[in-house]
């Protein structure tokens, strides 16, 4: 069914529940409704969830982004808070409305991106981005003397494939902070990398490699408690985006997306050298 054009809110009884999907970067969609019983439409059962409500939707007709947040109590089976601290759900998609619960007219009132997610005690908020963030992106790019493209995304060139590897966990730090692993490449190529989960409490979930420290590398995230070695895990080897590396690792100067002999602001302020 196509989403409604009728005046909502127009009768003094109208029977009209609040209407919310979110889709986790892992895959997982999610639906709720306000509702006192399930409902489903668009292919997907949205839960009864009346303790989540949106406290606040601002929607404009102008360039400024609309905002809105959600918020709740950890009372769904669906929102675990070990997802939550995870951060699965950060950085996903998210969309709200209204549906009649009779007829399943719907509409939607705002569809954006989840930013981060807190939670105090036994309640969470979300802080969301609308789609309208995309308009106040940079378009032309600044100067810099590394490189401005994602490692083996547009602009790099490079295959990901070529430098993604299947590897098995050998062992987790006592903070869970860094991991070891077999059958990879050594530490140093996958500094600034990613490590993704393939199985165990974490599978699905894609960590960034922030540097090695010997042969153990350093994640941007602790990893949860009780993971076993032998864990399977994916590696993508990382670039620290200076033209050294891209020229010397990658031999891939050619496609370097900076300006690394570009004088910068502060050739002004320089005393000037004398020549013999």
């Amino acid at each position: 069914m196509a989403e409604s054009t009728r005046v909502w809110f127009s009768q003094p009884l109208e029977t009209v529940a609040i209407w919310w999907r979110l889709e986790r970067r892992d895959g997982v969609t999610l639906g709720f409704t306000s509702h006192d019983r399930d409902l489903a439409f668009d292919g997907l059962v949205h839960r009864t969830a009346p303790g989540m409500v949106p406290s606040a939707i601002r929607r404009t007709a102008d360039f400024e982004a609309d905002s809105a947040e959600v918020a709740g109590a950890l009372s769904h089976d669906a929102i675990r808070e070990a997802d939550l601290a995870a951060g699965r759900f950060d950085g996903g998609s998210i969309a709200m409305g209204l549906v009649d619960w009779e007829t399943l007219e719907r509409v939607t009132l705002y569809a954006g991106t989840i930013g981060t997610v807190g939670h105090e005690g036994a309640g969470f908020s979300a802080e969301l981005r609308s789609v309208k963030d995309l308009l106040a992106r940079e378009i032309v790019p600044r100067t810099a003397p590394t490189c401005r493209a994602e490692f083996c995304g547009q602009g790099c060139t490079l295959s990901a494939n070529a430098f993604t590897h299947l590897a098995s966990l050998a062992e987790v730090s006592a903070d869970g902070a860094s991991v070891r692993a077999s059958g990879r490449p050594s530490a140093a190529q996958l500094a600034f990398g990613t490590l993704r989960w393939i199985d165990g409490p974490e599978a699905g979930i894609t960590r960034r490699i922030e540097a090695a420290d010997g042969t153990w590398l350093v994640l941007d995230r602790t990893s949860a408690d009780g993971i076993p070695p032998g864990t399977m895990i994916e590696l993508r080897e990382g670039c620290d985006h200076t033209l050294e590396t891209c020229a010397a690792r990658f031999d891939n100067a050619v496609n370097f997306q900076g300006e690394p002999f570009l004088p910068g602001n502060d050739l002004l302020t320089r005393y000037p050298a004398l020549q013999p």
